[in-house]
């Protein structure tokens, strides 16, 4: 209900993002992934296109806060994370929650524990403490020797850390707290 409501609100944002994608580079205004959610199920994560077509074929992180792959209006949406509203259409097909770990793609889900696994007993999120914390991961993966294993090895333990966190302690108000957050963070961060 209440993403069907954002939706509505936010179609005069939503549209003029999509011109403006349309405008600047060929190709499909929303971007889909196949991602893990819930009971280790696979679906189809929407949203805005950030990078150039076929940019996703090579490597699945984004490396610093200048990576070619991303067009000019791709900066821009993901500075402001303009980039993940289109999520609100998997919060309203029950695919995710407004709150809860983000969902991850299956290559990197295999390299977790049986007890990480955890995290997939909860719906995922648009947003969550690990979202917060590593908001500039682009910029951390940037200095590493090894983007990849540096993803798999720190970035990605520390985050399931954080999420099997929260899966313990996930509560409404604690939800309210982690969106009120999240806008904080986009608004007054000057390298959000």
């Amino acid at each position: 209900m209440a993403s069907g409501c954002g939706l509505l609100v936010l179609s005069p944002l939503l549209l003029i993002v999509a011109v403006w994608i349309k405008l600047d580079s060929k190709g499909s205004v929303f971007y889909r992934q196949v991602r893990v959610g819930r009971d280790n199920e696979d679906f189809c994560i929407y949203k805005f296109r950030s990078m150039r077509i076929g940019s996703d074929s090579g490597s699945l992180v984004t490396i610093g806060g200048r990576d070619p792959r991303v067009t000019r209006s791709g900066y821009f949406i993901r500075k402001y994370k303009l980039d993940e509203l289109p999520q609100l259409i998997n919060v309203f097909l029950g695919d995710m929650s407004l709150v809860g770990p983000r969902p991850e793609v299956r290559h990197y889900v295999n390299y977790w524990t049986p007890e990480q696994m955890h995290v997939l007993d909860v719906r995922p999120g648009i947003t969550d403490p690990a979202s917060i914390k590593f908001r500039n991961e682009n910029e951390l993966m940037e200095k590493a020797e090894d983007p990849e294993d540096y993803y798999i090895n720190v970035i990605m333990q520390e985050k399931i850390r954080l999420y099997l966190e929260y899966v313990q302690n996930a509560s409404f108000w604690y939800d309210i707290k982690l969106i009120f957050e999240t806008f904080k963070v986009i608004v007054t961060d000057k390298h959000a």
